[in-house]
């Protein structure tokens, strides 16, 4: 039997070997060491933590235990070093509102707009307020609310009206360490330190946060491309077999036929005497060949899709209950005696349960002129609002009485197959009268 060769986009090149793992499949070029076992083993444990720590932080509910737990850190920090009413409102907005970014990533404007007024009301800016701010610009950055450019020049912006603010405070009230100020200080680059500062860290937690974000949307593009290639090679391996399957059948199946529907032709011409019926056999034996030949020629044309056989025109459509009569002269015809009733109101069918039908029935007298010749077959076809009964049964011998002892042959397992895949079943053995009995329950 022939095996069938994998594709891989390296299987013909013996310049590079294909190591694999349980998490992927890695082309290393001849020139690379191997890693040790030990390498090996640790990589994709670590990547299976990172992996875990990726999902964590994508659920939902990461944002508010994060949002909680720095709101009480707020608390404690100002219950540790109090400050006036407007600056703790600012601390607890500015930690409180992380709870939300998640679903609603536009609050980080107010975040940190919450954290630059707590700092413009107090000198001093909380740790809390520092983390809650630095989270906000990485949220804005991450979900690019706004394009960077933007978020870090309106904190620029924000972060210079800080500034002015301290400044004129300075003015006003002075502070420790530093001189009275003068109408010409307060244009002295020393004063304005903190918008640099300020400015540095939001560039720094945007930035952060849109470099995280092109990486997971290069990251989701890489792998649609895998998934997309990964498809194409599964479509382009499954068409080779159907070639291979096509080519197979057509060998080993189609010479054959061709010969019995020849010879039985030319058998009516090349053979004196020959009786009536007789000459009505082979002409019998040839009409069958020939059909099969068609209905080969039509499964070729299905398989070879990959090869451009499928617009190759059909020389037949696809058989259907409204061939039954045929079918049963066919029968008949080879010495079977076979009738047809039908009960309920017919209904047109799914070509798919068409089909199956047919197949079923056919199946079923093949099976009838094999095991039981010259049985009479009567085959029933019941319809019922979504639901169509074939049963087959004959006058025969029926199964063997001690059971048997082989496998069913391949026509009960096909019908069996073909019912199981319309949602329906197979009920196979001796009929109440004696013979053998086939019934198909097709739901549809």
């Amino acid at each position: 039997m022939r095996q069938r060769r994998e594709f891989h986009p390296c299987s013909d090149a013996p310049a590079c070997r294909v190591t694999k793992n349980l998490r992927m499949t890695r082309t290393v070029p001849p020139d690379r060491p191997a890693t040790t076992a030990t390498a090996t083993a640790v990589l994709p444990a670590d990547r299976g933590i990172r992996r875990r720590l990726r999902h964590w932080t994508a659920e939902p509910a990461y944002a508010w235990l994060t949002g909680a737990a720095l709101t009480l850190f707020a608390v404690v920090e100002l219950a540790v070093v109090p400050g006036s009413a407007i600056t703790a409102f600012g601390v607890l907005v500015c930690t409180a509102s992380l709870a939300l970014r998640a679903t609603r990533p536009a609050v980080g404007f107010l975040t940190v707009g919450a954290a630059l007024l707590s700092f413009a009301t107090d000198g001093n800016m909380a740790y809390a307020t520092i983390a809650g701010s630095l989270i906000g610009c990485y949220t804005l950055g991450r979900h690019r609310v706004q394009h960077p450019a933007v978020l870090v020049l309106a904190g620029s912006l924000a972060a210079l009206a800080v500034n002015l603010v301290h400044i004129d405070r300075w003015a006003r009230d002075g502070s420790p360490g530093l001189p009275a100020l003068q109408g010409t200080d307060r244009f002295s680059l020393g004063l304005y330190a903190e918008t640099l500062v300020l400015t540095v860290m939001v560039l720094g937690a945007v930035s952060t946060g849109d470099a995280v974000r092109a990486r997971e949307e290069t990251r989701h593009t890489r792998a649609a491309a895998q998934s997309r290639l990964l498809a194409m090679e599964r479509r382009q391996a499954a068409e080779a077999e159907r070639a291979a399957i096509a080519r197979e059948l057509h060998d080993m199946i189609a010479h054959s036929v061709s010969v019995i529907a020849v010879r039985a032709e030319s058998a009516t011409y090349t053979t004196p005497d020959l009786s009536p019926p007789a000459r009505d056999a082979f002409q019998e034996i040839a009409g069958t060949a020939r059909a099969s030949m068609a209905e080969l020629r039509r499964l070729l044309g299905v398989l070879r899709t990959g090869d451009g056989a499928a617009t190759a025109p059909l020389t037949a459509p696809q058989p259907s209950l409204a061939g039954l009569d045929d079918l049963l002269d066919q029968h008949r015809a080879v010495g079977g005696a076979a009738e047809l009733r039908v009960t309920g109101e017919r209904a047109p069918l799914p070509a798919s349960w068409e089909l199956s039908a047919y197949r079923i029935v056919q199946e079923a007298l093949t099976n009838a002129r094999r095991h039981a010749p010259g049985a009479h077959t009567v085959v029933e076809l019941h319809y019922r609002p979504g639901l169509l009964t074939v049963r087959a049964t004959d006058d025969g011998p029926g199964p063997d009485p001690s059971g048997g002892s082989g496998r069913p042959g391949h026509g009960l397992v096909g019908m069996a197959e073909r019912a199981a895949l319309l949602g329906g079943g197979l009920t196979t053995g001796r009929s109440p009268a004696g013979g053998f009995l086939v019934e198909a329950e097709l739901p549809w």
